[in-house]
């Protein structure tokens, strides 16, 4: 699920922290980065989670308009399909799912009221009143009406509040977990193992940790590679962001031999659009072109593997 740019952003930050915090140190962001990378499957299992709390109170309404003393035609043919359909059994009942979900103790950190009422709210939409109705209802109409339950989710201010207090990287991770609850659906029924593509793969992992690490304990030696290019500016009053994601990409320079120097410096400016000023993805781009040229001339970035040797 994570991608290496979702990594260098997660880098970025706990080298910002290290850099503004004088006691902390470069083992304490390690674990910074660590729980940082742990958070956004665990954010993706919440959302999930969440979805599946609303979809069950499908079952709930079913039994309090069955059990009315004078149940309107409407109730009669009401069902709880959306809860007991075979795709979103296959997350109910899933094993390694529903373990994942008591481990991380959602029961107790989501906000049940709020569960109700969005089931309550989303069941007077017209697309989910369209889907009851269906008495035909297929697998894709399933999908479908998830697709809308979840778009209708993420866009529920209170709930992306209550993810944010509990989730301090919702913000950040938002559009991938959205993309992997996304994908997740599309997939169902799911697979025994559907949950191993969404978990950080071990090589992105350890990429960040390298990174990190050689930014952190070679950060003096990268200051003077790059100080010399920018000429009349002062490199104390370069924003903090700009600085730590020249050094960062100075350290792919130098230390990963696989990373091509282009895919590194267009990552960079794309990474600084997102999280710095308007002006820093000029400048990055600027500062580490010249970088890259230099250390090219001096010999001092080898590149290794098919296409990345000059």
């Amino acid at each position: 699920m994570l991608s290496r740019r979702n990594i260098r952003v997660k880098v970025m930050q706990a080298l910002y922290a290290l850099n503004r915090d004088e006691e902390l140190t470069i083992a304490q962001a390690l674990r910074a980065y660590e729980k940082s990378t742990e958070n956004s499957f665990v954010l993706y299992l919440f959302n999930l989670y969440a979805l599946l709390q609303i979809c069950r109170f499908a079952k709930v309404d079913a039994q309090k308009r069955h059990a009315k003393y004078l149940p309107s035609e409407e109730d009669l043919k009401f069902t709880d399909k959306f809860y007991t359909n075979a795709l979103i059994q296959s997350l109910v009942k899933h094993p390694v799912l529903q373990k994942k979900f008591k481990e991380m103790h959602f029961e107790a950190r989501i906000d049940q009221d709020l569960i109700r009422k969005m089931y309550k709210d989303f069941s007077a939409e017209e697309p989910y009143r369209a889907y009851i109705q269906n008495e035909n209802a297929t697998d894709d109409d399933h999908v479908d009406i998830l697709h809308e339950l979840y778009r209708f989710i993420r866009r529920n201010e209170v709930f992306n509040e209550m993810v944010e207090d509990l989730y301090a990287t919702w913000e950040d991770d938002k559009s991938l977990v959205v993309g992997a609850v996304k994908k997740s659906l599309k997939a169902l029924p799911a697979e025994a193992n559907f949950l191993d593509e969404y978990q950080v793969q071990s090589e992105t992992y350890q990429f960040g940790i390298q990174l990190l690490n050689r930014t952190a304990q070679d950060d003096a030696k990268i200051q003077e590679i790059f100080e010399p290019t920018l000429k009349n500016w002062d490199v104390e009053r370069l924003a903090l962001i700009d600085t730590i994601l020249i050094k960062m990409a100075i350290a792919e320079f130098l230390y990963f031999k696989s990373i091509p120097t282009k895919v590194t410096l267009n990552e960079y400016v794309e990474v600084s659009k997102q999280y710095s000023t308007a002006k820093s993805k000029d400048f990055i781009n600027g500062i580490l072109d010249k970088v890259m040229k230099q250390l090219q001339d001096d010999g001092l970035i080898k590149k290794e593997g098919r296409g990345l040797v000059d």
